[in-house]
């Protein structure tokens, strides 16, 4: 087993004691014949929590990639899955984010697998195979820093205990099974209602919209992208909104001007929205 598995630990430069908790997984490592690799990251400005995951990501997938893995495992597990789904639920999120971590994806943007085989597992049971095995687990001070929302909502889950960490878990397993049978129909839509046009100005799409919104939403996001431009989910939510009661909309550089359209074969009038890159705007 030992000669099937690789580990890495990312260490992020924030803090001083980063160095030795990377030295700490590679004496593990050593003690049990796994091979073992230190990553560094880099983050971009901006939130530090945010952009330490994006980094930490991208190390994983670079050394993925490079050392030709078939997928990379991280340790979330199912107290982090409900401090997820609280989290998200207080900002108002949509369902993609309400499926909070996926048991298995992909890392962003990449074609890397991404699994997470402790989503079943709490914190405390964890901490217990660690204690049987006599391992003492490194302690991220950020983890009961009051300045992130993670950490407060961390701390109010260890209080209130009428709330269910395994219920909360289980729905967002819920939640991610629902936005795997949007994503089926997301992808149903873009072939069969979605139609590319090669034009003198370059291609445009004529999109037949006749599905719920969370599934045109998932659509127009795939029909930005194939322009190169990149949309949110909440952009393209309120580009849908103005679509629907027939006004232009316009994501990234993509304007969409909405129509209707006969369908003789069917008998019906549908609505017809077109994709075309925005025209140069005019100096004064």
């Amino acid at each position: 087993m030992p000669d099937q598995i690789v580990v890495a630990s990312v260490n992020h430069g924030l803090r001083e004691e980063a160095a030795s908790e990377v030295a700490l997984v590679e004496r593990l490592c050593a003690d049990l014949g796994v091979s073992f690799k230190a990553l560094c990251a880099e983050l971009a400005p901006g939130n530090v929590q945010a952009q330490a995951r994006a980094a930490r990501y991208r190390a994983l997938d670079d050394w993925a990639k490079d050392n030709g893995l078939g997928a990379v495992a991280t340790a979330h597990h199912a107290d982090d899955q409900a401090e997820t789904l609280l989290m998200r639920l207080n900002r108002g999120s949509g369902l993609s984010g309400l499926a909070g971590v996926r048991a298995e994806t992909h890392m962003p943007g990449s074609d890397t697998l991404l699994l997470r085989p402790l989503l079943g597992w709490r914190q405390a049971e964890l901490q217990r195979v660690c204690a049987d095995a006599e391992v003492t687990p490194a302690s991220d001070p950020s983890n009961v820093d009051w300045r992130y929302d993670r950490a407060r909502i961390r701390a109010e889950l260890s209080e209130a205990k009428w709330i269910d960490v395994e219920g909360l878990a289980a729905s967002a397993y819920h939640l991610s099974d629902a936005l795997r049978a949007v994503e089926w129909y997301a992808q149903e839509d873009w072939e069969e209602r979605v139609f590319r046009e090669e034009t003198a100005g370059g291609p445009q799409f004529k999109y037949y919209a006749n599905v719920p919104r969370v599934i045109s939403i998932e659509t127009i996001v795939r029909i930005i992208a194939d322009f190169g431009g990149s949309a949110s989910r909440s952009d393209a939510g309120r580009a849908f909104d103005r679509l629907w009661e027939f006004e232009n909309a316009s994501i990234a550089g993509v304007l969409i001007t909405p129509g209707s359209e006969r369908i003789e074969t069917l008998g019906v009038e549908m609505r017809v929205w077109r994709f075309a890159p925005e025209p140069p705007r005019r100096a004064h």
